[in-house]
């Protein structure tokens, strides 16, 4: 048996990161192609285009299309051959980060990932979430290693909307519960091994971190402010949650997750919040102890976390589209394998409505 860590080669943390970009990218490579979201464009290169100049490196930036799409992939794959890029930068959100990683992939060059909301823990992983063109989960692509350096500059995190860093906290509050199925189950994590003691205990400590000082962070965060909190609630949410999550392996969380990518009225819904019902379906499904869920349920309450699926946006619930998502999460291939039993859609269906019962009684 074969158990792993996987992690980026290099995390930073700290407050005023992206005006010195170029300190990080320098070793890797001397003309930088950065892939942006559109709301910190301009900012990206009011900050980062004189700290390339003063060392004589080239630095492109070019808008993120708004989705991880083979097309959206294909299309940054011909710019890069344009600019003679050597490096990539990956600046913005999940899907920005995930689209960075692959464009780097298919180009076999090194790159660097510059999270600006802390609402997944995508940025330390060496894995991709590609989705269609409308939306909708298409697959997962695993990549051969982690993110040669990942940035997050807590100021720009800390001055993102307060819903984004809640989505990551979202995101992360599955990631022991996941790890812990998947180790049950004897599961493999996401680079295809099995579930390390380092592993677990990581995705534990994520945990711990969340619930110590995820009140007092997403308090500050309101106003903008860095704290100490806040600092370790993006460590949890960024690289405990990450490399806990890639080490530890996912499970019906996220399946249920993709799942309720098919269903157009949580188009709207980060992927944070998806997997905070989608942890509260698989404790269900796993019958876990009522003080436990209750826990989860306290928890979400206080940092603003979704827990039924009308708080999700879903007014009207449709049975059929309900069904859905539990044959999608099913899919083979998909994470629900790691779960400790045998799980049909008819047991998601079930859990689902079920955790969204629950969860109302303690409105």
């Amino acid at each position: 048996m074969v158990k792993s860590i996987t992690s980026p080669k290099k995390f930073i943390i700290g407050q005023n990161i992206l005006e010195n970009a170029s300190e990080y990218t320098k070793v890797l490579g001397d003309s930088a192609f950065a892939i942006c979201d559109e709301f910190i464009l301009n900012e990206a290169k009011g900050k980062m285009t004189e700290s390339f100049s003063a060392i004589n490196h080239k630095v492109t930036f070019e808008k993120f299309g708004g989705e991880c799409s083979k097309k959206e992939i294909q299309r940054l794959q011909e710019l890069i051959h344009t600019s003679k890029s050597n490096v990539i930068i990956g600046i913005g959100g999940g899907k920005t980060l995930d689209t960075a990683k692959a464009v780097a992939y298919y180009e076999n060059l090194p790159v660097v990932i510059i999270p600006t909301i802390a609402s997944t823990d995508s940025p330390c992983t060496a894995l991709s979430v590609i989705y269609t063109e409308t939306g909708e989960f298409d697959e997962y692509l695993f990549l051969p290693s982690n993110p040669d350096v990942v940035l997050a500059d807590t100021q720009i995190l800390a001055n993102a909307p307060t819903h984004f860093f809640v989505a990551g906290i979202g995101d992360a509050l599955a990631t022991y519960f996941e790890a812990r199925a998947c180790y049950q189950a004897n599961g493999d994590n996401l680079v295809n091994m099995k579930v390390s003691q380092t592993g677990m205990g990581i995705a534990e400590m994520c945990y711990d971190m969340l619930l110590e000082y995820g009140v007092q962070a997403t308090v500050a965060v309101n106003k903008n402010l860095v704290t100490k909190a806040v600092e370790n609630v993006i460590e949890a949410t960024i690289y405990l949650s990450g490399v806990g999550a890639e080490s530890g392996g996912l499970a019906a969380a996220h399946a249920i997750h993709n799942g309720m990518t098919a269903i157009n009225e949580l188009h709207h819904v980060s992927h944070g919040e998806k997997v905070t019902f989608g942890l509260l379906a698989q404790l269900t499904l796993e019958n876990a102890p009522l003080e436990e869920i209750e826990e989860v349920i306290y928890f979400c309450k206080e940092v603003g976390l979704p827990t039924t699926l009308e708080e999700l946006g879903l007014e009207n619930i449709n049975e059929e589209d309900i069904m859905k998502v539990a044959e999608l999460s099913c899919a083979e291939g998909d994470t629900m394998g790691n779960m400790p039993f045998d799980v049909t859609p008819q047991d998601v269906y079930n859990a689902i409505l079920a955790a969204n019962e629950l969860s109302k009684q303690y409105q």
